[in-house]
């Protein structure tokens, strides 16, 4: 095992390529539910911390026993992260421009949408499994745990900062917060096919 500083370089910058999505998703939570306390914010940041070691781990596990199942499987996942940010997205888009204005401005997020926001976020890490493939399962597991800190802490950044901006823009962050979901999925479907 050579965990070294090349090692742990590497997990935190994998950390940081795969939290950008899921920081953008914290931000648009945080723009839907700027009344937000801060137990909630570790609990979703821990939620996308959670699928973003997750799913690279499933992917080793996959190299090392089931490859060309997973080959087939990789091309969906551009697919499934568009269906569910696409949904959660636009049922939120839909709340913020069809909720009373006394009953907006604090929106909360369900479990499952939190699960879903997690899967949809995290399901192009699976392929990060090809890229810690040398790696014997500690040191996989390590790099995982690096993942997920480092994916905490930039979840929490964009909880803040989107608490903050839906404080301003009350009523209507809902709106604002699905259509960056809507386009996160998006961009994670074109992007695959470049």
């Amino acid at each position: 095992m050579n965990l070294d500083f090349h090692f742990f370089f590497n997990s935190i910058l994998l950390g940081v390529g795969l939290a950008m999505d899921a920081f953008s998703v914290s931000l648009a939570n945080g723009l839907n539910e700027p009344c937000m306390r801060k137990h909630r914010m570790c609990g979703i940041a821990g939620m996308f911390a959670f699928f973003q070691a997750l799913m690279p781990v499933i992917g080793w596990v996959c190299i090392h026993t089931v490859v060309q199942y997973f080959q087939a499987f990789e091309k969906m996942i551009p697919w499934i992260a568009l269906a569910l940010l696409g949904y959660i997205g636009g049922k939120m888009l839909w709340d913020g421009c069809h909720c009373e204005e006394e009953e907006c401005g604090c929106g909360r997020l369900t479990f499952g949408a939190l699960v879903l926001q997690g899967i949809a976020t995290s399901i192009d890490a699976l392929s990060v499994g090809f890229t810690i493939a040398e790696y014997q399962l500690t040191e996989a597991l390590l790099a995982a745990l690096v993942i997920a800190v480092v994916t905490f802490v930039i979840c929490m950044g964009g909880l803040l900062i989107g608490r903050k901006a839906g404080t301003k823009l009350a009523g209507k962050a809902g709106i604002f917060g699905g259509v960056i979901l809507i386009l996160i999925g998006i961009e994670i479907f074109v992007t695959s096919w470049l």
